[in-house]
């Protein structure tokens, strides 16, 4: 079995009467990615600066390649790369000049060239950090998190802020992180993103860990209802949809018509009961259980500040 290159146990950290991380417990193994999702407040981006040795935890044992963040912190930020969900750099610093800073505070480096190739900002490395737009500000922040060539990188709500082709394309560079031998932890509040991408996803909220699985399996036990959607006329009376083998429920809100079911027959079901009843219809289309909807159901639905 892989070994666990972070370990961490009962980690709690309190501001006041808050209490931001309650008992979490995980370990991340060599060569995969680790995803962490939860509502705003679920105690995300604190956990992970806590392992990274960034906020000191009130309590737990955490150990991250072999390491306590707090005692061995010098030691282990040679070791990993981390891009922060704030981060920020003076207007007026050059993207060649930030990559060199960077790469000169650690004994081991990599050659920058590649990766800004990589990443689609080679041609900016004479620009100034305030002429980069957001996006190429994001992969520049990449970049620097890789410059001393890390055993783990941590990325914090990594997309925030990309249009999905630039989404896609850094999906595809992380892909290519773990490729190369890498153990990548990222935060994310995309669930497209974790289920893509993750190999298994800690579900936090209100500083505790619920659930902590692969992808696939978070869907599997949800038990969740396939559905059919469809358009048709507004007129069309829901109630004899809901007498079909496996229909659970049915709901209509207009032209639109969402049936909810167990079946493995129900597309044919519905399809079968439009067609013999010449009820006319458009837009029908299947939609499975995903990561989402696991979410929600965990998590509710309420909106969170």
């Amino acid at each position: 079995m892989r070994a666990p290159l972070i370990e961490v146990s009962g980690l709690r950290k309190c501001y006041g009467d808050v209490k931001a991380v309650d008992g979490v417990s995980f370990e991340v193994f060599d060569g995969e990615i680790f995803g962490m999702v939860g509502p705003n407040g679920a105690g995300k981006t604190t956990t992970i600066e806590c392992v990274e040795g960034l906020r000191p935890a009130d309590a737990g044992d955490l150990r991250v390649l072999g390491l306590n963040p707090r005692r061995d912190g010098y030691a282990l930020r040679e070791r990993i790369g981390v891009q922060l969900q704030q981060s920020a750099l003076p207007d007026r610093i050059k993207v060649r000049e930030a990559l060199d800073m960077f790469a000169s505070f650690y004994p081991r480096k990599i050659d920058l060239a590649p990766l800004l190739t990589r990443l689609g900002i080679e041609e900016k490395r004479n620009a100034y950090f305030s002429k980069l737009s957001g996006g190429q500000k994001q992969r520049l922040f990449i970049a620097l998190a890789l410059a001393n060539d890390p055993e783990i990188v941590f990325f914090d709500e990594l997309t925030t802020g990309l249009d999905p082709q630039a989404r896609r394309a850094t999906w595809d560079f992380v892909r290519d992180i773990r490729g190369r031998g890498k153990t990548v932890v990222l935060t994310t509040h995309f669930m497209e993103e974790a289920e893509r991408l993750c190999d298994r996803v800690a579900i936090l909220d209100h500083g505790r860990l619920i659930a902590l699985e692969t992808p696939e399996n978070l869907v599997r036990g949800l038990g969740a209802e396939h559905r059919v959607v469809f358009t048709a006329d507004p007129s069309l009376d829901p109630v004899p949809l809901r007498a079909l083998p496996g229909v659970r429920r049915v709901e209509s809100s207009g032209e639109r018509t969402i049936v909810y079911g167990e079946s493995d027959q129900l597309v044919v079901d519905v399809v079968t009961f439009l067609s013999a009843r010449r009820i006319k219809f458009r837009d029908l289309r299947t939609e499975q259980a995903n990561l989402e909807d696991v979410f929600l159901a965990m998590t509710g639905r309420e909106m969170r500040d």
